[in-house]
Parts: structure tokens; sequence; C-alpha cells
């Protein structure tokens, strides 16, 4: 169990907290069993009180947004926009006590999962490394991680279809794969495509074949299979709803339909947010929790694999507290035993 400046609680920072992540963030925190927050920092909205940016938080927080930050605290998520991460550690030098969760891309690929910066606390520069954090792949060893690179949506939803077979070395065949999103994974800011107007009643393509996330997709997968070599075709498409990704993969393989099921849920037991079946699934089944679900079918010489989870969720905010839970050594479920609406 870490030590905890907050006595019996997490205390925790938060840079970034206006945008849908940091929303999703204090939703979770707010009422987190294990958890004190310290601070909310936004310079946009410093002085705010939260639920006047969060209007659902409204009655159950009098928290307000900050301009200013810290260092007594235990753990800081950083929910800036790629690049600001690196940015920011670089000029804001927290002590190395404090572990830091990212959700921007910045240290996710192995090649930039670390940085180096001076410290008041100590004359040597401070090195942080960051461990990729997908429990379902590097769970022992983000217990015992000091700094956690938050996987991208897309990405975790795609690996979570595809690592049983790379930790079987069955991952022979170039694979096939078409995902759709919701809308609040392209970010708060306004942009042609992410505007109500146009993305209502709307679908389009967009970064066919070379998606940011398909570098971490595949340095997981070689990580468990280290002769992958296989291409990964992923066409992503914009949804015309909020949340929620929903992605189709299929491959050529020689696994028979109860194999591969067999291998799916061997390998996700004791894993608690992954659940494997073979019924058809939807995205009401998982929106607003954490939970990510696959759908596993032989059609003849395919395999056919459906992944779906909430991309702000499982796929950024949600993941991000399950790896601090992880961390800190609390139970791997706390704050996000969330139930999905449904209707």
């Amino acid at each position: 169990m870490v030590p905890l400046s907050g006595g019996n609680k997490v205390k925790a920072g938060i840079i970034g907290g206006a945008g849908y992540t940091g929303g999703e963030l204090l939703r979770i925190l707010v009422n987190h069993p294990s958890v004190e927050i310290a601070f909310i920092h936004s310079n946009s909205n410093a002085g705010n009180y939260i639920y006047e940016v969060h209007t659902d938080l409204f009655g159950d927080t009098d928290l307000k947004f900050t301009g200013e930050y810290n260092f007594n605290i235990d753990v800081l998520f950083l929910c800036v926009g790629h690049g600001d991460a690196r940015k920011f550690l670089a000029a804001n030098p927290f002590p190395a006590s404090v572990k830091v969760i990212d959700l921007s891309q910045d240290f996710r690929h192995s090649e930039k999962a670390s940085i180096s910066y001076d410290t008041t606390q100590n004359s040597q520069p401070t090195t942080r490394n960051f461990i990729y954090g997908l429990p379902e792949l590097n769970r022992e060893a983000i217990k015992t991680a000091d700094n956690i690179a938050n996987p991208g949506c897309f990405a975790t939803c795609l690996q979570l279809g595809l690592l049983p077979l790379a930790a079987n070395n069955t991952l022979n065949s170039e694979v096939h794969i078409t995902a759709t999103t919701g809308s609040t994974g392209a970010g708060q800011s306004l942009a042609a495509t992410s505007h109500f107007t146009w993305r209502n009643d709307n679908l389009s393509v967009y970064k066919v074949f070379d998606h940011q996330h398909l570098t971490e997709i595949r340095q997981s997968l070689t990580q468990l299979q280290h002769n992958f070599d296989q291409e990964v075709n992923f066409i992503p498409y914009r949804g015309d709803f909020t949340r929620g990704i929903i992605a189709s993969m299929y491959l050529n393989s020689d696994l028979s339909a109860e194999e591969a099921v067999k291998l799916y849920t061997d390998y996700y037991a004791g894993h608690p947010f992954t659940h494997v079946t073979t019924r058809n699934i939807d995205l009401k089944q998982i929106v607003n929790t954490n939970k990510c679900f696959i759908q596993v079918q032989k059609k003849g010489n395919k395999l056919f694999i459906i992944s779906i989870m909430d991309n702000l969720l499982k796929g950024a905010s949600g993941q991000a507290v399950q790896n601090m839970n992880l961390l800190f050594g609390l139970e791997e479920t706390a704050g996000l035993k969330l139930k999905a609406v449904a209707f």
C-alpha cells in the first residue's frame, strides 16, 4: 500500500478540469469512497463553482475551479490536450513522490515514455517513467508504477478485442477493423466536424488506415506476440451519437468457435470490467459504465469480434481511476460500479 499524504484517502489534483474527460473524472472522484479532491485547475474557469461548468454536479459538490495548485497531493491527473502534458510537467516541477496519470497521448509510446526535469527539492533532474495503463495488459506493472500513460479510447476498445489472440500467438492474419465513436471523442472544442448541425443525422470516415492510436495498438500486440507483423487495417467513423465506441473486427483464424470463446473468456477471467459473450451486444449496455463487452463469433474461416465501451469512461476517465485504484492498492472497481441507463 502506497503511503498517502491525505491520511486514509488518496489526495488528488486535476489539471484541465473543465473539459469532457475532466468532467467525467470529477463525477467519479466526487463520489469515490477513498479520494479527497485537493484542487481542480482551470485557467479559463478559475473561481467558478464546478457545477457552473458541469451542471449535473449541482448539489453534489461546492468545490471551485482554481488557477493555482499545490504539490501536497498523492496523484495528479492531467486532462490536457495532446502535447500539453509534457509541457506542463516540464514547467511545473511536481516532486517525484506525486504519481501522475496522463490522459493525453504524450507518454503512451515506449520511445517517449519518460521525461526529465529539474525540481527545487533535488539538485539532480527528476525522471518520470510512464507505464502504459491498460490493466488487461499491464495490471501487475501498473500496481508498482510511479506514472501512468492512460490509453487512447479507440486504442482501448480495439486492443481489448485483439489481446487474447496475441497472448496465445494466434494473431497470424491481417486484421480488418471498422469502428464508430461518439462526438465526445473529438473533445469539447468546436470544429466543423463536431458541431451539432453537421454531426446530427450524419456519418463520416476520417484518418483511414493512419489513425494515431494504431501505434499504441501495435505496440501492445507485439508486447504479447513478438513476431506479430501483420497489417492492422483501421477505418474510423464519426457517429451521430454522443458517447460510446463500437468496433467490428475480423481476421482469418484456424480456431474453432468454441476455442475462440474459451481463449477470450480465459484471458479476461479476473478482469472485472471486460466481459465476453456470444450474444448480440449494443452500445446502450455499456454507455455510462467502465465496462467493455466483447462478442466473439466464427463465420467460416473468419473470426469476427465486436468490442464496445464508453469512450469517456473505459476509454478515458474511468480507466484513469481504475489505474489509480491499482496504484494505491484500492479495490480495482472502487468508485466505478456504474450502471448503464439502458433507455
